[in-house]
């Protein structure tokens, strides 16, 4: 199957709540290598690499998970690059 790459950026009350580390336990049940990261500007950025389906499963169980504290979010679908070792959590 195809690797695809995905960056969303969660709005809401999304820092401060665990999110990042709720992001993390699901990239790790997944198999999904990337990071998360809060912004500055109050929204989390998010950024995995993985087969499609496995992405949007992943996406999905974030959203199950932590969909009372997510006001919007955008899904920008890129191509590959296959940088990303493991899945982290970024300063």
């Amino acid at each position: 199957m195809a690797q695809k790459k995905v960056q969303v950026v969660y709005t809401g009350s999304v820092q401060g709540i665990g999110f990042r580390f709720t992001a993390e336990r699901f990239a790790n049940d997944y198999g999904v290598k990337g990071y998360v990261r809060n912004l500055p500007n109050g929204n989390v950025e998010l950024v995995a690499e993985a087969e499609e389906k496995t992405l949007k499963d992943f996406l999905q169980a974030i959203i199950e998970d932590m969909g009372n504290k997510i006001d919007n979010y955008s899904v920008d679908w890129l191509p590959p690059t296959g940088e990303f070792k493991r899945f982290e959590i970024r300063i």
